[in-house]
């Protein structure tokens, strides 16, 4: 059954994101580090929240692993994409694992 890894980037008066850099270079460190083991991966600009409402988010990555083993290799291999954050977000991202029902 596949999984999913969410990385969510929230909007607060104190945080920025760089998505130069992000779409550049942190995602091209996704695929090096764990692509062996990633199904597919999408990654969604926040325009905005709802109408005439701007977003609450920056961005969302969806990266969908075959299954569980798979995730658990990828995230084996994912201490340099961690650690790459602070260089275009300056908080700690949201995550979340689920299972993929659709």
């Amino acid at each position: 059954m596949a999984v999913s890894l969410q990385v969510i980037y929230p909007i607060t008066d104190e945080t920025s994101f760089d998505y130069d850099y992000y779409f550049s270079t942190h995602m091209a460190l996704v695929g090096e580090h764990m692509g062996e083991h990633i199904q597919s991966t999408v990654v969604t600009k926040g325009l905005a929240g709802g109408p005439d409402t701007p977003p609450g988010i920056y961005a969302l990555a969806t990266i969908v692993f075959a299954d569980q083993a798979a995730m658990d290799a990828g995230m084996s291999k994912a201490s340099p994409v961690v650690g790459d954050i602070p260089n275009f977000y300056n908080a700690q991202p949201t995550m979340l694992i689920g299972e993929v029902m659709g």
